[in-house]
């Protein structure tokens, strides 16, 4: 059975955005954006909400035209441009390549996606991702830990009533000093209900736009 990923990354203190939105401090270097290129490729398609799609549409389509663009980033333009997508959102009213709209989560139809999937659906976003946890829709987590305390921000994790147990399946440190800590949920048959253990969330780190960003159904 396909799971349902999310990827994003973080700050040490817990941040996926700076006060500003910054994402500046992501250290995505050749060996990094590798991995996330062969992560993503195999995957059968990219969830995210507007403002992360409207971000990476305004960039990757044409990014491996430039000829300064290192191999990886064409790689991943090529990736991105044909990989299916869905994107939630209730103001959208037109997307391109191979994009799907969707005007919300409804978890019976995200669980029939799943099943009809060729391969994994990575999530992006911290906000759409809040929502999919909402209703235990999340089957891992990758999050990848980058070397900087930011101080302020938009953390990743908001406050909630519920409690997730994880599983610890793979730690990864790069060269440049980023850590992937990947995590299975320790319940991954057990339905969330308020007052059960539910999630957490997390995106991925992309030179000059991001997989993961703050978007929801806007």
């Amino acid at each position: 059975m396909p799971k349902i990923i999310l990827m994003m990354s973080v700050s040490l203190d817990g941040f996926f955005e700076g006060p500003n939105r910054e994402i500046d401090w992501h250290l995505v270097d050749e060996e990094l954006h590798a991995h996330f290129n062969e992560e993503i490729r195999n995957m059968g398609a990219l969830l995210s909400g507007r403002v992360t799609y409207e971000l990476m549409a305004a960039f990757w389509p044409t990014a491996d035209k430039d000829p300064d663009s290192p191999p990886t980033m064409v790689e991943f333009a090529r990736i991105w441009r044909s990989i299916p997508k869905v994107v939630f959102s209730r103001t959208l009213e037109r997307a391109e390549w191979h994009t799907t709209i969707v005007p919300e989560v409804v978890p019976e139809s995200i669980r029939e996606l799943k099943e009809r999937s060729l391969g994994d659906l990575g999530l992006g976003g911290a906000e759409l991702a809040a929502e999919f946890m909402r209703h235990g829709l999340v089957d891992e987590f990758r999050v990848y830990v980058h070397p900087v305390l930011l101080g302020r921000g938009r953390r990743l994790f908001s406050e909630t009533d519920t409690m997730t147990r994880l599983r610890l399946v793979e730690s990864r440190p790069f060269g440049n000093g980023v850590v992937l800590l990947r995590y299975e949920r320790a319940d991954p048959d057990t339905a969330d209900t308020a007052g059960s253990g539910t999630e957490a969330e997390a995106d991925v780190g992309t030179e000059g736009a991001e997989v993961g960003d703050g978007g929801n159904t806007a």
